[in-house]
């Protein structure tokens, strides 16, 4: 049995989902279908979810503009006279009303939960019904009845044990070779729906994949497989054609976007190959993260972190930066989960590297201001290079102002902004 992941840039139009058909087709072993969103829908709902926690007025709009995307899709796709696809589609609309219709809860987690979910929803729907009308019946999973997490809303902890017994009960393949399910989000014990983290339905591949022992799993990408660095931003990029899970999960945590930081573990435990592979051309051979002997010999490889926040803090009594205030900087940043992207200290200040994140930033900067004087960079690039040399650095940092420096055996890192006129 495999697991097919297929991002959103795979569903993001009628053409990209009738090519799923296509790469379907060629398929001859029983197979989990895991979806994403459909394009950029998970921050359309974001902003959805925005306007309707804020009470912004501008709710009923965003819910339009999702509506008007979806329903185009559907009509590329099906005639008419295939209700059952508009039926169930205004249902699940009809659901994210109800939502948006009550008045917010005050955990803004929870209620990002709910809405952003139906990203996922809206999109395995529409694909099923794609397929079953083209003949390649799937059979559909809500995934929330069988990955099962905690009330950690936004990033859910996922419970393995109780999750493996549930999906060993569902996805059986005695009454079909397909199924087809959403990546991203879960559920709780009392059926409250959570997420993952974002761009987590590559996470859900690799947990199916280690809690059913799948053979392998393929993520279907709009890239030819693992690049050197973003080809959307850079020139004479290439493919690296095999990686080990260690340089994987460096190289995830480190941002690359290729792979959700969380998606190596569930398959180096079980030492399933993971690809990567071009949805343009299935052909191809792309790339493959697996348990390799040998050492590779790897070109650069550079990752850029945009819309980054640097922030340096002073002891306002210049005491020392000892383990007592590190301990104490590392709860708050846990309490408004901002994850540290680099840090850097020196006997009286602390500087750090978080995802600029609006909603949030006012309130973790107060708590801090009580026992810190506070400087900070709005806007910067945080910009990792692994297997570097000093002509990459110099081209990467060329034209820009070095705000922090850090480099180890094999790893480089900057945290850079644009140079003032």
């Amino acid at each position: 049995m495999n697991i097919y992941k297929f991002g959103g840039a795979s569903v993001r139009d009628a053409e990209s989902i009738k090519n799923i058909l296509q790469i379907l087709n060629t398929q001859k072993t029983n197979l989990i279908i895991v979806v994403s969103a459909m394009g950029k829908m998970t921050d359309a709902l974001e902003i959805l979810c925005n306007h309707y926690f804020n009470k912004t007025g501008e709710t009923a709009q965003a819910l339009q503009n999702i509506k008007e995307y979806h329903f185009n899709i559907i009509r590329n796709l099906f005639s008419d006279t295939d209700r059952e696809v508009y039926e169930k589609t205004e249902h699940l609309f009809t659901a994210l009303e109800t939502v948006l219709e009550t008045e917010p809860s005050l955990c803004y987690d929870y209620e990002y939960d709910r809405i952003i979910s139906f990203g996922e929803l809206l999109s395995t729907t529409i694909v099923a019904a794609y397929l079953e009308k083209q003949g390649r019946k799937a059979k559909f999973v809500d995934i929330r009845k069988c990955i099962k997490t905690d009330v950690n809303y936004r990033n859910a902890n996922v419970d393995p044990e109780l999750s493996a017994q549930l999906c060993r009960k569902t996805f059986t393949f005695q009454d079909t070779f397909m199924y087809i399910t959403q990546g991203f989000i879960a559920g709780t014990t009392t059926n409250q729906t959570t997420t993952l983290g974002r761009e987590g339905s590559d996470y859900t591949a690799a947990l199916l994949a280690n809690l059913l022992d799948a053979e392998n799993v393929t993520i279907w990408k709009d890239v030819p497989g693992i690049m050197s660095a973003d080809p959307k931003i850079y020139d004479n990029t290439e493919i690296i054609s095999k990686l080990s899970y260690r340089e994987a999960i460096e190289l995830s945590n480190f941002g690359a976007k290729v792979i959700h930081p969380k998606t190596i573990k569930p398959i180096q435990n079980k030492k399933i190959p993971l690809y990567v592979k071009s949805f343009m051309n299935p052909e191809a051979p792309g790339s493959v993260i697996r348990e390799l002997d040998e050492k590779l010999k790897l070109p650069p490889i550079y990752i850029n972190k945009d819309h980054q926040l640097l922030l340096t803090l002073t002891p306002r009594d210049f005491s020392f930066i000892a383990e007592e205030k590190l301990s104490m900087i590392f709860s708050i940043l846990a309490k408004y989960r901002l994850k540290l992207n680099l840090m850097q200290n020196s006997a009286i200040s602390f500087s750090f590297c978080i995802d600029y994140i609006e909603a949030v930033l006012d309130d973790f900067i107060r708590e801090l201001q009580e026992e810190y004087e506070i400087l900070y960079n709005k806007d910067v690039r945080l910009i990792t290079i692994r297997h570097y040399d000093d002509a990459i650095i110099r081209r990467l940092t060329q034209d820009k102002v070095i705000l922090v420096e850090q480099k180890s055996r094999l790893t480089a890192r900057f945290v850079v902004t644009e140079t003032a006129n």
